[in-house]
């Protein structure tokens, strides 16, 4: 009886503290978020190896009652895998903190820093509508965002600089990250025998620009709203265009959408794969529409993977009419807009190459 009322009290312990973790997991980001506020990746980088706790704390822009603090906040950076612990000795005098390969990505000076989109993520105005996620279950807005802002998320960037600015910085620092791997040889194959090339949704031209350099034979035109892309200048194999994506996308061999359909709904997802065809059939001769998203796969992701999709999807659902679709929910899409073929390469990490084919 007495070991029933143990192995009852233990489980009642997990369970308690499994919830106490997910109610506080908002504190690991919102530590991430000061951390990098307060300039330390870059401060330790810049000092070249492992950089002492009272080096640190002289380094950094803070209040003088505030110094004490520091090694709390590194002690849970560290533990969350942000940067290594070095210590010749038992005394916090001795702790000396060195940068990981996730806080390289934090790095100012890394062109494929990932701090713009943290920034961005984790502004008020993107936190805040999760505060009415239960809310917007009860009534009849398209979005929490909604809800709590009383506009969709696009008519507020529009409307807000900002905001804006932001987000795109966010969307640049990622293109950077996906550059790098879009140009090995394991990807090149996807744009090799083009002619022409639209990338949707471009927005200043990261991807487009990187695409025309390695491809010089590539016409490509980076294509989005008339003032994103006003003003901008092009290359002798590359050009800028205004318009709707909803309404028509300009004739191309291939079309490409990176991290766009996830923004929107199945419907609007299904009208854009139908504009393609279109375009492409404009064009006079078979293309393809090349796509890069996450395909959700609960078999075969490892349980970190998986969950960041899951959060993504959550994302979607709280700021956009979007979500993260499995291989089943593309077929769909893909099928419900006259395709015939399309194929999954899993080589982008969390998300894949989708090439759709007429």
């Amino acid at each position: 009886m007495e070991s029933h009322d143990e192995e009852h009290a233990a489980k009642l312990l997990r369970a308690q503290s499994h919830i106490w973790n997910h109610i506080f997991s908002f504190m690991t980001s919102m530590s991430l978020k000061c951390t990098v506020d307060l300039g330390i990746p870059d401060i330790i980088h810049n000092y070249a190896q492992p950089m002492p706790l009272s080096n640190l704390i002289a380094s950094l822009p803070i209040h003088s009652s505030k110094t004490h603090f520091i090694h709390r906040l590194m002690r849970i950076m560290v533990h969350s895998g942000f940067f290594s612990q070095h210590s010749d000795t038992d005394s916090d005098l001795g702790v000396k903190y060195a940068l990981t390969d996730t806080s390289l990505l934090l790095l100012k000076s890394n062109p494929m820093s990932v701090t713009p989109f943290l920034q961005s993520m984790l502004d008020p105005i993107l936190t805040y509508p999760w505060n009415h996620f239960s809310n917007w279950f009860k009534n009849d807005d398209l979005t929490p965002f909604q809800t709590a802002h009383g506009k969709l998320f696009w008519e507020y960037t529009s409307s807000d600089p900002n905001m804006s600015n932001l987000f795109n910085d966010a969307m640049v620092s990622d293109t950077e990250l996906v550059n790098s791997l879009l140009m090995v040889e394991k990807c090149k194959g996807v744009f090799m025998g083009l002619e022409t090339l639209v990338d949707v949704g471009g927005g200043t031209g990261t991807l487009g620009q990187a695409i025309a350099k390695s491809f010089p034979q590539l016409e490509c035109v980076v294509f989005d709203l008339p003032h994103v892309v006003a003003g901008l200048q092009g290359s002798e194999n590359l050009k800028f265009v205004g318009g709707d994506m909803f309404e028509t996308i300009p004739p191309a061999d291939a079309i490409l959408f990176k991290w766009i359909f996830h923004a929107w709904s199945d419907e609007e997802c299904v009208q854009l794969l139908k504009n393609c065809k279109k375009a492409m059939l404009k064009k006079g001769k078979e293309g393809k529409v090349i796509i890069i998203d996450m395909v959700v796969d609960n078999e075969k992701k490892d349980d970190e993977s998986l969950q960041t999709q899951l959060f993504f999807d959550m994302l979607m659902m709280v700021l956009v009419k979007g979500k993260e679709r499995n291989e089943k929910e593309w077929f769909k899409l893909i099928s419900s807009a006259g395709f015939s073929n399309y194929k999954i390469t899993p080589v982008l990490g969390l998300r894949s190459l989708i090439e759709i084919y007429p």
